[in-house]
């Protein structure tokens, strides 16, 4: 069977597709992420962590100011546009040609972040229905995600989509119409990335039967994003704590890749950018660095 071919995703110039998928690497402007190591409130140490991601292969860096669960405090719009806009602003500062990402679902964060913003990573399904606008009016990238319905910052409970591949239908369905009212709205159509969102409003079943649709999503005719570094669905499918999700979380990412995503969202960026290009030489989209051996 051939394999499927995702649609390019192009930000600040630069053209992700199966020859080059993307590291999105992680940084949490938070106190209370459910991954320690990816907490960064001091302005030096979040730079110190992107020059880190830089020399680790990272294509573009995801920076978020709020917890995505339920627990920990509450942030208001104003705390959170402190906690990311002058990072922001420094990044873009410190690497011109690098593409940044705002993890946010508030369309005056993303206002907040004019002229540093690349994309704007809407995990709550448009919980703020101007937040699309915005992006068009940023130039800027938008993912379109799936919660189930639920609003931001709201943990699962008692999923239930239905017998068989419901989940996938219903992701399907809430991903295309989100990328065509993105388009719409005025987004370029190859900045718009949908997103399955695993974990947020599913089971670890659900989110496993994702993983393993992605060529369905890719179907779609736009470029997936798969935000699987260290989530519940792994840690549950392994018992296992956060810390010790790696394995697991790059075993997904494989076969993602192998499916067709082309954006990876991970904490751990040498590790995924490692993974994504052996998978994109084996699918034959990428060769290798070298081919010395028996000449």
């Amino acid at each position: 069977m051939p394999l499927p071919q995702p649609a390019p995703l192009v930000l600040r110039g630069l053209r992700f597709d199966a020859s080059r998928p993307a590291v999105m690497g992680i940084i949490n402007r938070t106190p209370d992420s459910f991954y320690a190591s990816a907490r960064y409130l001091d302005d030096d140490a979040a730079l110190g962590r992107a020059d880190e991601m830089v020399n680790e292969g990272v294509d573009l860096i995801d920076v978020g100011g709020v917890r995505a669960g339920q627990e920990g405090e509450w942030v208001d719009e104003a705390t959170e546009i402190g906690r990311v806009r002058p990072f922001v602003m420094a990044l873009r500062e410190r690497y011109p040609r690098l593409p940044i990402s705002l993890d946010t679902w508030r369309a005056e964060v993303a206002l907040a972040c004019e002229g540093a913003v690349d994309l704007v990573n809407d995990t709550w399904q448009g919980a703020d229905p101007d937040l699309v606008h915005v992006a068009a009016r940023l130039d800027a990238g938008y993912v379109v995600s799936h919660t189930g319905g639920l609003p931001p910052r709201t943990d699962p409970v008692g999923v239930d989509y239905g017998p068989g591949d419901a989940v996938v239908e219903d992701v399907l369905r809430v991903l295309a119409d989100g990328a065509r009212r993105a388009v719409d709205a005025g987004v370029r159509p190859d900045g718009v990335l949908v997103d399955p969102t695993l974990d947020f409003g599913k089971t670890t079943p659900n989110s496993l039967a994702l993983v393993a649709a992605t060529d369905r999503v890719v179907a779609l005719g736009f470029p997936v994003l798969q935000a699987i570094s260290r989530k519940d669905f792994v840690g549950e499918t392994l018992d296992l704590p956060t810390d010790d999700r790696l394995e697991g979380s790059l075993a997904a990412t494989a076969v993602a890749a192998w499916l067709g995503a082309t954006v990876f969202r991970a904490h751990d960026v040498r590790a995924t950018r490692r993974v994504l290009d052996m998978v994109a030489s084996i699918r034959g989209d990428r060769p290798p660095a070298r081919a010395d051996r028996g000449r």
